[in-house]
């Protein structure tokens, strides 16, 4: 955001209107998370129904003259429209998911996870961060805009569609985006469910990595048999299984598996540049990681290898006898779970083909095998530096925060790439959580200020999106 009177009169209005809405605010975003809507328990079938009837109330009340409950073979999702009075403004769809992680361990909680708390500026709930939080500042950041600009409706042709399975891997969200792609056709979609670097460091994410995985079944005798009169003689599926996937990395690092790195779009020297800007401290970053030391692919920095590199991973290996006391067997089975993260030219059905083939060729004879991949996996996502959508999010969040805002990625996945191919439109991320939000984990929370600035941020985002997408 140049920087003028006029300008910093804006920032003044924006901030003085999210101010004026604050408590109202905070009331009603303390009552939506209240409502378990954990999609992952059949139990709370209900519950994200409710959620869903309950966000749509909210929106109705914050203005938008359309707002409808969508049906799925699963949850129900919420879509929100507002159509801007400027003929040729430019549409943007604003998603988000209502839906919640499971709240097991309970005992690990310091406060109930369904009755939120306030801790000095400091939320706690689940789903205060991930993601009802984060949907719920639009609302303020809409009405912000309007007051600010003097608007009766906002400067984009706003729209909102709000999932309610993200946490059970958006079963049916493509199809849903396909069926309803005509009313969802817009110029940019800003994706609200991602975070900042710190309090400090405010940031804009710029990717996410995809993602597929599965379980590998080796079988060897009929049934366990006895080490000591077969051991050595046939093979043993769990030793197989273990050396077969060992050899997925080299010495290096690097995945085996040929033709993984097929198509991968590298980091450009400027993209390398940006990442390095950031205040990053390995040992902070390994007391996160549970871990010691950090390891990887050679060639790339801990940041570069979780945000921009392909990765494959063994989750689980198990088989044979693991009770208590000795049991001298060559096991029949032996079976391993994995996962691929998946970056920009990679494909999740491309690289299923790709380990299929390269097990072919690596287990050898006297084993049977299978691989099993859990659908059909997630596209990695990333929006290019020079797209005028991303600079119009850096310019609000810098005008949010008064500050630089720097650039990251993010190593998890999410449903932003069938956003993007769906329909068709580039992908940029608004997001203020932080890294010890807690997600999916005991605790969660969200700090209350930085919702404030999301709504700052989005309300200095429609206005600047009218006039850039314009131009």
């Amino acid at each position: 955001m140049t920087e003028n009177n006029g300008d910093r009169e804006q920032v003044a209005r924006v901030r003085a209107a999210v101010a004026d809405g604050a408590q109202e605010f905070l009331a009603g975003l303390v009552e939506w998370l209240r409502i378990p809507s954990i999609s992952g328990d059949p139990a709370n079938a209900k519950d994200v129904r409710r959620s869903a009837e309950h966000l749509a109330t909210v929106l109705r009340d914050t203005g938008f003259p359309t707002v409808e409950v969508w049906e799925t073979p699963g949850l129900p999702a919420v879509f929100a429209d507002w159509p801007s009075d400027d003929e040729g403004a430019p549409t943007v769809v604003v998603y988000g998911h209502h839906d919640v992680q499971p709240v097991t361990p309970l005992e690990l909680w310091e406060h109930p996870p369904f009755e939120p708390t306030v801790v000095a500026d400091r939320l706690f709930a689940r789903g205060a961060a991930d993601d009802k939080g984060q949907v719920f500042f639009h609302t303020l950041g809409v009405t912000a805009h309007l007051a600010a600009t003097g608007r009766t409706s906002p400067a984009v042709n706003l729209k909102l569609v709000v999932e309610g399975e993200e946490e059970s891997g958006s079963p049916h969200f493509a199809d849903l985006l396909r069926r309803h792609a005509d009313r969802l056709a817009c110029d940019v979609v800003v994706v609200s469910d991602s975070g900042m670097w710190s309090r400090d460091t405010p940031t804009v994410c710029t990717g996410m990595r995809g993602m597929t995985d599965g379980q590998v079944d080796f079988r060897g005798p009929a049934g366990d048999v006895h080490s000591g009169s077969f051991g050595g003689a046939i093979r043993n599926p769990l030793t197989e299984i273990a050396r077969v996937l060992a050899g997925m990395h080299d010495a290096d690092g690097h995945v085996t598996i040929d033709g993984f790195y097929d198509g991968v779009v590298e980091l450009s020297d400027d993209e390398r540049a940006l990442i390095a800007k950031l205040p990053y401290d390995e040992a902070g970053w390994l007391v996160n990681a549970r871990s010691s030391t950090a390891y990887g692919e050679k060639g790339f920095t801990t940041l570069e290898r979780v945000w921009a590199r392909p990765t494959a991973e063994l989750n689980g290996i198990w088989g044979g006898y693991t009770g208590a006391g000795h049991k001298t067997i060559v096991p029949s089975q032996a079976h391993a779970k994995f996962s691929f993260r998946l970056v920009a030219g990679q494909d999740p059905l491309d690289i299923q083909a790709k380990f299929r083939n390269w097990l072919a060729r690596a287990v050898p004879d006297g084993i049977e095998w299978d691989v099993t991949f859990y659908g059909d996996g997630v596209r990695p996502c990333l929006t290019p530096l020079d797209h005028p959508a991303l600079a119009a999010v850096t310019r609000a969040m810098s005008a949010a925060f008064e500050t630089e805002i720097l650039y990251t990625r993010e190593g998890g996945s999410g449903p932003e790439a069938d956003l993007q191919d769906v329909l068709d439109a580039p992908v940029v991320f608004l997001g203020v959580s932080l890294p010890d939000d807690g997600w999916h984990a005991p605790n969660e929370k969200v700090e209350i200020p930085l919702l404030h600035k999301g709504a700052e941020a989005a309300a200095h985002l429609w206005a600047d999106l009218a006039r850039s997408l314009r131009q």
